[in-house]
Parts: structure tokens; C-alpha cells; sequence
């Protein structure tokens, strides 16, 4: 499925982040070798490394990317809407640099667009890259408005091919989304009040209530490294998923839903997660996570990004 350059095919911009992780954005490029589709540039985002990973990704003469420095860390939602600013493509890949790609990836990816107008954004299936054949993502789960969460389908299970029927879905996975130019045109990118964690969800919010899709492609298969474990916590993790989760239900339910989710959250979420840290005794992730709740106390849920 070689597509020649040319104008008879849609110019793709490959968008991914790096923040110290110049080594894992070099794996991501190496694997983009490999790509069947040709008419695409990369955009390499660097948010404020503490070396300039430039040089030494230029020297390796990587087809059609270029390397962005931007003199600070702007989080994901900041940092991949800088870098859809300055992309030319008719649609955006937005990707993590700790994944590696298949060779008919974009290919695939493209397919649905061509199908359905309505169609905003593609994701592809996602495995782990440690576990070939085991699933991170087949689409998501409806939010749920009383518990303000929602799941990967498929999460952690082999790939046998029970989720191999393409489809629309609730969510998008900011790991990797292919998204329509136009939707950002004209519903703009994504929202910046929220840096880290739920702004795939809250820009796949803002698209489905506007009449687009979202769409799952399974025959499109990307590896991501992020570890099956639960060993990744941190206390930025916690306090932006305590803060965004609040935030999230603040900007997109009805005031019944709301009520509801409040009510949840102050009965049952938040008892639970304060004896969870007292009883392990990690005391920096209590304060982070009581960080996170306070923050919406003081704070506006409103954004104009």
C-alpha cells in the first residue's frame, strides 16, 4: 500500500513532544523509516530539554523532520497545540515519542476520513511494546458521569483479535490520534487549562457535541513503551489526575451530573484515595492529590484555548 508524494494524496505532519527523552524520540524516528505513506513531515517539539536534543537528531538525517525548540515546557495540551501551529499538514498525527510505528500506520489511519465527513479524529490499536501481542487500547469506554472515568477497552488482555471490528468510539487516546485540519480550524486544539492528563477527553467532548466522531482502527497498530505495571506514579501524575478529573466533570456535565459526581467524589472517591495514601504512608502523593482538589476551588473552569 506505497503511496508515491504528490499532491494526489493528503500532506500528514507527525507531531510528537520530547523532554529529556531524546534517546526514546530517536527509537520513535527510526521506526517512522519504515512508513509506506509518503507525503508527511515530522515535527519534533522539544519542550525545553535540559540538552538541545538538535544536532544530534539532525546527524542522523531523519526524512522530512525537523526539530522545534520552544524555550519552555508547555505540557502536552500546550506543547502539541505549538507544534499543530506550525504544521502544514492537511491532518495532524499526534504521537508519543515512546511509541514505534507500523509500516502501513498512516495509511490505514487515513482510510476512515475518506468514508464519513463526520469522522474528526482516528486512533489506531495500541499494544504494549514489551508485550507485543497484549492490548492497551481498543477504543474507550462511555465517561462515566458519576464516577468521571472511563476505560480502555481491551486493556491488558491478549490480542486475539476480539476487538479487530473497526468502529466509532467515545474517546480519543492522546498517545496516538490522527486528527482532520479542519476540525482544529474550526473548533480550535486542545485545551490548554488542563497541561497533563483528560484533554484528549475533554477535546473529544467538545467534538461530539459539535456532531463529529470518533473512530477506532484496528488495522492500524502502533507500540507503546509505557509499562503494563503500575509503577509509573508519580506526584505530578497524581495531582494532575486529581485536578483534571474534577475539572473535566466541571466543564462538561449538566449540573444534575455534577451534583452526582460531587456527591461520589466526597462519599466515596475521596475517603478511599486518602486512606489508600495514609495506609502505604506516601504522604507527598496525599498532598498532591488534596493540590489537585483545591485548585479547582481557585480556579475558573473556563479556557479560550
Amino acid at each position: 500500500m506505497i503511496h508515491p508524494s504528490g499532491d494526489n494524496t493528503p500532506m500528514v505532519s507527525i507531531i510528537t513532544l520530547n523532554w529529556n527523552g531524546t534517546n526514546e524520540t530517536i527509537a520513535f524516528l527510526e521506526s517512522t523509516r519504515k512508513l509506506s505513506y509518503r507525503n508527511y513531515e515530522i515535527l519534533v517539539c522539544d519542550m525545553n530539554s535540559d540538552v538541545d536534543p538538535a544536532d544530534k537528531i539532525n546527524s542522523l538525517q531523519f526524512p522530512n523532520t525537523k526539530v522545534l525548540c520552544c524555550e519552555a515546557n508547555l505540557g502536552f495540551a500546550a506543547g502539541n497545540n505549538w507544534g499543530m501551529r506550525q504544521a502544514k499538514g492537511d491532518y495532524f498525527f499526534i504521537v508519543n515519542n515512546d511509541t514505534e510505528v507500523t509500516p502501513e500506520l498512516i495509511d490505514l489511519l487515513l482510510q476512515p476520513f475518506s468514508t464519513d465527513p463526520s469522522i474528526a479524529v482516528v486512533c489506531p490499536k495500541i499494544r504494549f511494546y514489551q508485550s507485543p501481542d497484549t492490548i492497551q487500547y481498543a477504543g474507550f469506554t462511555k465517561m462515566n458521569p458519576v464516577t468521571g472515568r472511563t476505560y480502555c477497552i481491551g486493556d491488558k488482555e491478549k490480542d486475539l483479535g476480539q476487538y479487530d471490528k473497526p468502529g466509532y468510539t467515545y474517546g480519543a487516546h492522546g498517545c496516538a490520534m490522527m486528527v482532520k485540519r479542519s476540525v482544529t480550524d474550526k473548533l480550535g486544539m486542545f485545551p490548554e487549562k488542563f497541561f497533563l492528563y483528560y484533554e484528549e477527553w475533554d477535546w473529544s467532548s467538545r467534538m461530539m457535541k459539535a456532531g463529529y466522531k470518533i473512530y477506532f482502527q484496528p488495522k492500524a497498530v502502533i507500540y507503546h513503551k509505557e509499562s503494563m505495571s503500575v509503577g509509573k506514579n508519580s506526584t505530578l501524575k497524581t495531582y494532575y489526575l486529581s485536578r483534571n478529573r474534577i475539572l473535566f466533570m466541571r466543564r462538561n456535565s449538566t449540573w444534575p451530573q455534577f451534583l452526582m459526581f460531587t456527591a461520589f467524589f466526597t462519599v466515596a472517591a475521596f475517603p478511599k484515595a486518602v486512606f489508600s495514601f495514609l495506609a502505604k504512608r506516601q504522604f507527598p502523593f496525599l498532598k498532591a492529590y488534596i493540590r489537585g482538589i483545591i485548585w479547582n476551588f481557585r480556579n475558573s473552569r473556563y479556557s479560550t484555548v
